[in-house]
């Protein structure tokens, strides 16, 4: 799988994690092995529903008196220094 990804690992690296996965395929014959007939398929294990709430337009802070608060803006928006390395 390291091959396949183009991930280099150490010798050491790969039985680690040969290891870590063996022992996940065995879980996974565990459950595959479970008695499952007559179990109906289902994405969750408990019934989930969607609780929506009203969507009503309500007062909000005001957009000047936010930005003048804020250390740095260009126009409009909050300007933050960069964080993401070339």
């Amino acid at each position: 799988m390291a091959r396949l990804a183009r991930i280099g690992l150490t010798a050491d690296e790969l039985a680690y994690y040969g290891q870590q996965l063996q022992g996940i395929l065995e879980h996974a014959a565990l459950v595959q092995a479970l008695p499952t007939a007559g179990v109906a398929p289902t994405a969750h294990p408990l019934p989930m529903v969607n609780s929506f709430r009203p969507d009503i337009v309500e007062p909000t802070l005001d957009r000047e008196e936010v930005l003048a608060q804020a250390p740095d803006r260009e126009g409009p928006y909050f300007r933050v220094p960069p964080f993401l390395e070339d």
